[in-house]
C-alpha cells in the first residue's frame, strides 16, 4: 500500500530504503519518475511494474520537486520528462548534487532534444508512445549499467561530463543520436567508418549499418574530433583508425583503403591533411 506525504503532486511509497533483491533474484532498482502529465506517469508505472526487481519509490510532476526527491531519496534510476512546468529536464540534472546524480532515462514526445541528451550522458531516451518492449530494452540497459559498480561510477561520469560540457560547449560529441525506423540510435564515435554527403543529408555508415542524418558534412565534420576524423574528400569523412592505408593514383589523388575492404576517393585538395594526422597517430 502507498502513503501521500503533504507535498503535492508527489507520491512516495511506503517503502522508499534500500532493498537487496526479489524473489526472482534481481537485484532492486529504485526508481523516480519525474512527467507532468498524470497519465503518462500512470503508463510509465503500469509499465514499471511488470518488470522484476523495479520499486517506484516516487512520482514527481515538477522540475524543482523531482530534484529535491533526488537530493532526499538517491533513487538508482529516474525516467525523466524534458518539458515540465518550472524546470526543464536539463536544469532538474543540473540542480542534483553529484553523489546523488541516478542513471538517467528520457521520457518525452520531442525527438529534437536527443542529441543534447546523450551530450548530457543519458542512458537511454525513450520517445513517446514507447510500447512494453522498448521500455523493457531501456530497464535492462540501466540493469547492466548498475550492476557495472555498486557506488555507482555511472552517476559520478554523468557528473563530470556535465561540467565539462558546461566548462567546454565547442568539445566534439562522444556519440551521435539518429533516429531511424522511429527509433533513437545512439552511437559511439568509435563505431564509424566513414561519412559520406547524400543530397541534404549525411550517411553515417558503422559496420554494416548505415544511417541517414539530415545534416551538412560541414556541421558533422565540426562535432567531430580531429584526432580521430579526417575529411579527405569535400563528401567524404573517414574515421583514422579505421584506415589500413592510402594508395597513390594519377594526378597526385590517393585511394583510401579501410581495414573492412572498403576503398575511399581522397583527393589532392584534402592530401595534406590526411598525411598529417597519420603521422601525429604513428
Amino acid at each position: 500500500m502507498e502513503s501521500f506525504l503533504d507535498f503535492p503532486s508527489l507520491t512516495y511509497t511506503k517503502e522508499d530504503g534500500p532493498s537487496t533483491g526479489d524473489s526472482m533474484g534481481k537485484e532492486t532498482i529504485r526508481v523516480v519518475i519525474a512527467d507532468d502529465e498524470r497519465l503518462a506517469r500512470k503508463k510509465l508505472r503500469i509499465l514499471l511494474c511488470a518488470e522484476p526487481g523495479i520499486q517506484v519509490i516516487a512520482e514527481c510532476r515538477e522540475g524543482a520537486q523531482t530534484a529535491t526527491v533526488i537530493r532526499n531519496l538517491g533513487p538508482d534510476l529516474l525516467f525523466l520528462d524534458i518539458r515540465m512546468p518550472d524546470l526543464d529536464g536539463f536544469q532538474v540534472l543540473g540542480a542534483i548534487p553529484p553523489e546523488k546524480m541516478p542513471v538517467v532515462i528520457f521520457t518525452t514526445a520531442y525527438d529534437e532534444y536527443a542529441i543534447r541528451a546523450f551530450e548530457a550522458r543519458a542512458l537511454d531516451y525513450l520517445l513517446k508512445p514507447f510500447d512494453r518492449e522498448r521500455l523493457h530494452q531501456a530497464v535492462e540497459r540501466a540493469r547492466n549499467e548498475l550492476r557495472k559498480s555498486s557506488d555507482h561510477v555511472l552517476a559520478n561520469q554523468l557528473i563530470r561530463a556535465l561540467a565539462s560540457k558546461r566548462n567546454d560547449a565547442l568539445r566534439p560529441t562522444g556519440r551521435f543520436a539518429i533516429k531511424a525506423a522511429g527509433r533513437v540510435v545512439f552511437l559511439d564515435l568509435n563505431e564509424i567508418d566513414w561519412i559520406e554527403a547524400a543530397a541534404n543529408y549525411v550517411r553515417v555508415n558503422a559496420g554494416k549499418e548505415s544511417y541517414l542524418l539530415r545534416e551538412g558534412i560541414g556541421h558533422i565534420s565540426e562535432r567531430l574530433d580531429p584526432d580521430r576524423f579526417v575529411r579527405i574528400h569535400r563528401s567524404i569523412i573517414v574515421n583514422i583508425n579505421k584506415l589500413r592505408e592510402l594508395q597513390p593514383c594519377d594526378g597526385g589523388e590517393y585511394i583510401a583503403v579501410l581495414k573492412n575492404g572498403k576503398e575511399l576517393s581522397c583527393s589532392r585538395g584534402y592530401r595534406s591533411g590526411v598525411q598529417e594526422l597519420i603521422h601525429r597517430n604513428l
